[in-house]
């Protein structure tokens, strides 16, 4: 690796790159060495930390935290939309970006000649409604339904001022942008941390409850306390770091767990969020070995996961790609961050696709959950300079 300073990464980022700016650090990633795609998640990480120790081995001496891969997990993987790791050609990684990025000039994005909801929004009331039905019918505790905009432009538009513009939005949490294997881009400012490892210390920042922020100070203090105390909030957050522990519990000799969850705010959004902290069991367990096991989580699926993600398919009007899926990086040593890959967008050539969901639990009301939704679209729209919907 070698060291440029934050901002210099931001700007050098051009479509084809990997980049993600995290609390901590500024990663970019440039060209492809080698390009592992896998249905089998499991067998992704199993591959790609062979392929790390392999390099390793080839470059003796040096710094294996040196070598590092980069990539995206989709919602689902299947043959068409496989998990996808890059081993760059060149990789830079330096000091956090945000805050400082804040008093950055904002970047100019093309117009859209159309945006176009999918479903409609009454379809999504429609579909939240049944869902509703469904939890007592197929004994499920939580599913989460998504729904989506299909942005549309007069010419070729690039993710580097989207991106840049995100970072400039979103002070805190991972903001990246991830090339694809199918000749898309993901780019997005995530808030939730799904799983970073250090040596052998795991943590999870799991996210689940929300409600939106507000330009006056007194309903945005109001909103955050009334989700505070929101019962349907707490138990949609509870299924979520319950899941998180079971999954964690078999790779760890050590789980420390709050007792109860806190507030976590972003430019648009409250949500409740308990992080957990673990000491891994074996340290040959790598953080893309952890990312496939616990993805995709409550927060993003729903729980049982096999019976939601079935109910998901069935309600939702489009494929879910690589949203809802996670993002990031892992290193030779095991290392590595991967965050849940919400609120974001896959860009192609001339269009885009910008998804926002919603936990539905017994107690939710699907008119607040189409307005949780709208809420959570505003990091994207905001990033276009659009207004929210």
């Amino acid at each position: 690796m070698t060291e440029r300073s934050p901002v210099d990464l931001l700007a050098a980022y051009r479509r084809g790159d990997f980049f993600l700016a995290t609390e901590n650090r500024t990663m970019l990633g440039r060209g492809i060495h080698t390009a592992v795609s896998d249905a089998d998640e499991f067998a992704l990480a199993e591959r790609v930390r062979t392929l790390l120790l392999d390099k390793a081995e080839e470059r003796s001496g040096c710094d294996e935290a040196d070598l590092v891969a980069v990539g995206a997990l989709p919602f689902d993987s299947d043959a068409t939309t496989p998990g996808h790791v890059v081993v760059p050609k060149d990789v830079h990684v330096t000091g956090a970006l945000h805050p400082a990025a804040a008093a950055l000039p904002r970047h100019e994005v093309p117009r859209p000649v159309a945006i176009r909801p999918v479903p409609e929004p009454s379809r999504h009331v429609e579909a939240v409604a049944t869902a509703v039905t469904a939890l007592a019918e197929r004994n499920l505790r939580k599913v989460v339904l998504a729904r989506a905009l299909d942005v549309e432009f007069a010419g070729p538009v690039g993710p580097e001022g989207i991106l840049h513009n995100l970072v400039v939005d979103n002070d805190r949490g991972y903001t990246f942008a991830a090339e694809l294997p199918n000749g898309r881009t993901l780019v997005g400012a995530s808030p939730e941390l799904l799983l970073s490892r250090r040596g052998r210390t795991v943590v999870s920042h799991p996210h689940a409850g929300s409600a939106p922020r507000s330009a006056d100070p007194t309903i945005d203090r109001e909103n955050a306390e009334s989700l505070l105390a929101s019962r349907k909030d707490h138990i949609e957050h509870a299924v979520l770091t319950e899941a998180i522990v079971e999954t964690l519990r078999p790779y760890c000799a050590r789980l420390d767990v709050p007792p109860r969850p806190a507030l976590v705010s972003t430019p648009t959004m409250w949500h409740l969020g308990t992080t957990i902290t673990g000491e891994l069991s074996d340290p040959g367990v790598t953080a893309l070995h952890l990312a496939a096991a616990l993805h995709p989580t409550p927060a993003i699926c729903g729980t049982p996961t096999p019976s939601a993600r079935r109910l998901v398919t069935e309600l939702e009007e489009f494929d879910r790609g690589y949203y809802a899926g996670a993002v990031g990086w892992v290193d030779a040593q095991g290392d590595g961050e991967w965050a849940v890959s919400i609120r974001c967008a896959e860009l192609a050539e001339q269009s885009l696709r910008l998804y926002a969901g919603g936990g539905i639990v017994p107690e939710s009301d699907p008119k607040a959950e189409l307005a949780e939704t709208s809420a959570k679209f505003a990091t994207l729209l905001r990033a276009m300079g659009l207004p929210q919907e």
